[in-house]
């Protein structure tokens, strides 16, 4: 079910989380600190399928925070999942993500949602790319050769699509073709749609606690798959007629 857009929500910020239950209190204190003050806001936990004490964690947020949310998927479905999830709800004209486990530094959120406002209908997405990345040596080498494939293939002009910052139109994100791994391909999918595209370096971080739940051999063939998916899709979009109703 798709909520409409509420008036009194200038910006749904959304966060997928999987058992990042140490992660939770002080990432809403940051996202609140950027946020507060400068636009009228929610914040989306979407939960996906965490077996720890991320619920109750959120819960008790929740009872502090009246804009504060969380939805809840009953298994683990993926981060695009999620991350559909909480842009369906979402009441935001714009929506913002990042990830769940502190990487992500929510001071960067008010440059992306600037971004937005100040690039009119033209720009659909402001696309966060990370410098100074804390990650292993291995981590940035295959991020390296995954954003050099995609980028020969699909001609997106964006360097990093694997950062979790990002702001885009609530109503570009939902016209675009659903998949498993649709968040690693939103700026070329954007593109697909007639968007321009504004980037934003953000600086990289260690993640507060815990270990990611996300590997590189697990989705390496899913990967490539999607890869092909949205060549297909590209080369199959044409223009959008300009309809006229006649009277």
């Amino acid at each position: 079910m798709t909520n409409p857009v509420s008036s009194s929500v200038a910006v749904s910020i959304v966060v997928p989380v999987r058992n990042e239950e140490n992660n939770i209190s002080p990432l809403i204190a940051e996202i609140a600190s950027a946020l507060d003050g400068r636009w009228d806001h929610e914040i989306i936990y979407v939960n996906d399928g965490s077996t720890d004490g991320t619920a109750e964690r959120l819960a008790g947020e929740m009872r502090a925070r009246k804009n504060l949310r969380q939805l809840r998927h009953e298994k683990s479905s993926g981060q695009s999942a999620a991350v559909r999830s909480g842009v369906r709800a979402a009441r935001g004209a714009i929506v913002a993500t990042l990830d769940g486990d502190g990487q992500n530094n929510p001071a960067f959120l008010p440059d992306l949602i600037s971004a937005i406002e100040q690039g009119g209908e033209r720009v659909g997405l402001a696309a966060g790319q990370r410098v100074g990345r804390k990650d292993t040596g291995f981590k940035r080498f295959q991020s390296r050769t995954a954003n050099r494939i995609r980028n020969m293939i699909l001609h997106d002009g964006t360097r990093d699509t694997g950062c979790g910052l990002k702001a885009f139109r609530r109503d570009v994100f939902l016209s675009m073709p659903y998949f498993d791994g649709l968040h690693r391909f939103l700026p070329a999918l954007v593109r697909r749609e007639g968007f321009d595209i504004a980037y934003v370096d953000v600086i990289d971080r260690p993640r507060h606690s815990g270990v990611s739940n996300y590997g590189f051999f697990d989705r390496l063939w899913i990967g490539i798959m999607d890869l092909a998916g949205v060549w297909w899709l590209i080369r199959r979009k044409k223009p959008t007629p300009v309809a006229t109703e006649v009277k």
